[in-house]
């Protein structure tokens, strides 16, 4: 290799390292490490969970949040049917499922983010359920049909500013309006993989407090862009939307997202007590039953099911997802007593 040969390939891998560099320094956590719990006052631990005295009869009681509600309280009423059961779902977010976890109020707690370091109660499982990709998504009247990781990145981040910008040719000279919802800021994953903290947004970012508004949003203000998951983008489309390509590849192509190569991506999960006797077993029959549901019906989510999740590499610890296919597995800390 001669001097000049030798220099190219020099600035080349300066280059790479620089956007690996750039990329880490924009990009949040994944996942928690596994196995170190929140330290709790002596005997909470073996307490047993106490439903709110207004519900005098359940059999189970569950939390869904704003992702998970719409997607699986009717698989949930269908099969407390069928078994014969009385169910009790309520509905919230992942910071409400967590509170009513650390009353120790609920039998099961849903979430739609890997948990944070505080929801890692002693005694608390979880069983990841299916991820799915998150869409950067726009207005139907935007002519940009696909952008890179990068410049998702760069529009968040009010570096870029103009439509315009994007596309050669692009004659859609027009600011460009970002919208979020910028929920659960302590748990890992979902929108910190495009931006690791609130601060990195732009300071024209409108946050949005729920999904449908947010959705409705962008179909209303042509200038507008979001980050939601492709089923709640169609559940609540009551305008002209469209998802963008990242990197070339389509958030529903579900073998790419499968493959840990698509950058955004929200996490689903379920939780049981281990101490619980017959509830841990009924919430596991449950948590079995939708997952195996997801297995044969995820193209209709845009879910990745943990078949594929498995297949292509992702990291297990038991029934939990704890890291990407070519991510470094994070070290098992013994639970703390």
């Amino acid at each position: 290799m001669n001097v000049k040969h030798l220099l190219a390939y020099t600035i080349l891998v300066l280059s790479s390292q620089a956007a690996t560099a750039e990329k880490m320094l924009h990009k949040g956590e994944a996942f928690t490490r596994p196995g170190q719990t929140l330290k709790m006052p002596k005997g909470w631990e073996s307490r047993a969970v106490r439903y709110d005295p207004k519900i005098t009869d359940a059999d189970l009681i569950i939390s869904f949040g704003q992702q998970t509600y719409p997607a699986m309280h009717k698989l949930v009423e269908e099969y407390a049917r069928k078994h014969n059961m009385k169910i009790v779902i309520q509905s919230g977010t992942c910071g409400v499922s967590a509170g009513k976890l650390l009353r120790k109020s609920l039998d099961s707690g849903t979430f739609c983010c890997p948990p944070g370091s505080r929801d890692r109660l002693p005694g608390l499982e979880f069983h990841t359920i299916a991820i799915s990709a998150l869409a950067i998504f726009v207005n139907k009247d935007n002519p940009v049909d696909a952008i890179s990781t990068d410049q998702a990145r760069q529009i968040f981040q009010g570096k870029i500013r103009n439509w315009q910008e994007l596309a050669s040719g692009n004659s859609f000279d027009n600011t460009i309006r970002p919208h979020a919802r910028l929920h659960c800021k302590k748990r890992p994953g979902h929108w910190t993989l495009l931006l690791k903290n609130q601060e990195l947004f732009s300071p024209i970012l409108k946050e949005v407090g729920v999904i449908p508004d947010l959705v409705a949003k962008v179909g209303q203000v042509v200038e507008s862009v979001s980050i939601e998951t492709p089923y709640m983008i169609n559940s609540y489309k009551k305008g002209p939307v469209k998802m963008l390509h990242i990197d070339g590849h389509a958030p529903t192509d579900i073998e790419y997202v499968a493959s840990g190569q698509y950058p955004f991506y929200r996490t689903y999960s379920m939780t049981t007590w281990n101490n619980s006797g017959t509830q841990r077993d009924k919430t596991i029959q449950l948590i079995t039953f939708l997952r195996d549901h997801i297995e044969k019906h995820y193209q209709q989510y845009s879910m990745v099911p943990i078949s594929k999740l498995k297949n292509a590499g992702w990291k297990f610890r038991e029934n939990e997802l704890i890291a990407e296919p070519n991510g470094k597995k994070l070290a098992f800390i013994p639970p703390q007593h």
